[in-house]
């Protein structure tokens, strides 16, 4: 006689090949969360099902293997449904085992519409049928989450959890999909179009981060600058003509180099308003393709001229071989020195907004980027703040950057950062929130401070929601969006981190001294000035 089925799934799992695992354990998991740990998957403990759905979604955007999510029924994944939506709007791969009332339990508290819940959101319900069908079922889901890149919730029953397997289920091979490799003729009508282009710019999205060696190699060929979306923040790096973010958070030189662009392709990029700045990065007379292996996207958020259905790797590889000799196209010698002066938000100068009282966020931002060690893996929050951390914060690559934002959720970053931080362990965690995010998720903090290793987490405290204050404007009633000042260093300290609270720039010293010899876990209280609204959010707002 073999394992439970509860048993066998976390053993299964572990032996497909999951990287850690997240959550909050109820009788309903219990089993299933402990075979996970006794077949060797790292497991962390969080204090609410939210936070463990971040960290859960943090690890799986940055790691090689998926992420695991684990909850009790009912009320345990009603708790981890936003971050389980914003894994599921992101396309990130992720397993969330969910335990389920059993059939027959009708009248149970816990009994929801699992199943119903999990689609509303994005996600791909899967459940374990019974012990005949475990491995199966296991795999499929797996299947789905790893190579169809999904959110998938794999619902186990109570009844059918307590089931005996006949044996325990060994892992098969899974092969790995090939991958979509364009057609011919799609590739040489590529090849004419970057052949005749004397402005190139190429955007690089989520679909596109496994080729960036790859798509630099064409960029270079033909003379394109170098651009992301957010998610994809990082790719480029080191690369001399590396425009970084496309979009709201673009430089003013990358916006008009981008908007000067005669052709702009997008690889594995969506191109949407955030990445376009609804449509105004183009211009008027600028061609535009999309490259992506999965045909519904083309298209899908704006209009294109040309469309190729293929992975990003393959058809840059492909087109390699389809283009001309080199040539110089937008990556002249006057557009490096421009670049090279001002690329970023830290190279523009600006009025310091500053107070006696209340330091200006672009201040704040421009000093942590100068204090920080280059090797950082940064995750930001939702809110008015998140221009600032995103724009002025420099990251290695693309396994520097986490940005949970396709649900536009409040309150996420703490725990997506804790995730991001276990998946980069030889790099510095720095986690950037608002206050309004950072009060949602307090209680993360102290699974932060037990990990017991270095991390910083900046809290830009304007004390309110700050995009509703300056969407509704200074003649609205806004008590409802603004809110006493709180003593965050002190909550910091309260958990057993160390706290800090920056008014001016003369209080930046002890974040100095701090990353000399990071050790535990640093809140920095920023309470930042208002700044009438942030350029990012101006373009946000436009949109609506």
């Amino acid at each position: 006689m073999g394992s439970s089925v509860a048993e066998a799934v976390g053993s299964l799992l572990a032996d497909l090949g999951v990287g850690h695992a997240f959550g909050v354990v109820g009788s309903g998991n219990f089993v299933v969360t402990n075979a996970l740990r006794r077949h060797g998957v790292p497991f962390l403990a969080a204090r609410h099902e939210g936070g463990a759905a971040a960290m859960a979604d943090g690890w799986s955007r940055l790691a090689d293997l998926p992420g695991v999510l684990t909850v009790h029924q009912g009320c345990g994944l009603t708790n981890a449904m936003t971050g389980i939506a914003e894994a599921a709007k992101s396309r990130t791969p992720m397993l969330v085992l969910a335990a389920d009332t059993a059939g027959s339990a009708v009248n149970s508290n816990f009994r929801i519409d699992q199943d119903g819940l999990v689609a509303s959101v994005g996600a791909v319900p899967e459940r374990v049928h019974g012990a005949a069908s475990l491995a199966d079922d296991v795999i499929r889901a797996y299947r789905t989450a790893v190579h169809g890149h999904r959110t998938v919730v794999l619902n186990l029953p109570l009844d059918v959890q307590t089931e005996q397997m006949a044996a325990d289920p060994s892992a098969p091979s899974l092969l790995t999909p090939t991958a979509v490799r364009p057609a011919g003729e799609a590739v040489e009508e590529l090849a004419g179009v970057l052949t005749a282009a004397r402005r190139p710019v190429f955007v690089a999205g989520r679909g596109a981060r496994h080729a960036g060696p790859e798509i630099a190699a064409v960029a270079r060929r033909c003379g394109a600058l170098l651009a992301t979306s957010a998610v994809a923040n990082g790719l480029f790096a080191g690369d001399e003509f590396d425009c970084g973010i496309s979009g709201g958070f673009a430089s003013p030189l990358v916006a008009e180099l981008i908007t000067d662009a005669d052709l702009i392709i997008g690889w594995g990029c969506a191109l949407n308003m955030w990445t376009m700045r609804h449509g105004a990065l183009i211009g008027p007379a600028t061609t535009v393709v999309q490259i992506d292996d999965d045909p519904a996207a083309i298209g899908r958020h704006r209009s294109v001229d040309h469309g190729v259905v293929g992975d990003c790797r393959a058809t840059a590889a492909d087109l390699l071989a389809a283009l001309p000799d080199h040539r110089e196209g937008y990556r002249t010698a006057a557009v490096s020195r421009r670049l090279a002066e001002r690329r970023w938000w830290n190279d523009t100068s600006t009025d310091d907004l500053g107070t006696a009282d209340r330091i200006d966020p672009r201040q704040f931002s421009a000093a942590l980027e100068r204090i920080l060690p280059a090797e950082r893996v940064v995750a930001v929050d939702s809110g008015n703040f998140m221009g600032y951390p995103s724009a002025y914060l420099r990251v290695p690559d693309e396994r520097g950057f986490c940005f949970t934002q396709a649900f536009q959720s409040v309150g996420l970053g703490l725990g997506s950062g804790i995730g991001a931080a276990l998946s980069q362990p030889d790099r510095l965690p720095v986690i950037a929130t608002g206050d309004g995010g950072f009060h949602m998720a307090v209680s993360e903090l102290e699974t932060a401070v037990r990990l017991g290793r270095p991390m910083l987490i900046a809290v830009y405290n304007d004390a309110a929601y700050g995009a509703e204050v300056h969407h509704f404007g200074e003649a609205a009633d806004l008590a409802a969006v603004t809110f006493p000042d709180t003593d965050i260093a002190a909550v910091a300290r309260g958990f057993g981190a160390t706290g800090t609270t920056v008014r001016r720039p003369d209080d930046l010293s002890p974040i100095g001294r701090w990353t000399e010899h990071p050790d535990g876990v640093l809140v920095i209280d920023a309470k930042i000035v208002s700044d009438g609204g942030s350029w990012w959010l101006a373009e946000a707002f436009r949109g609506h």
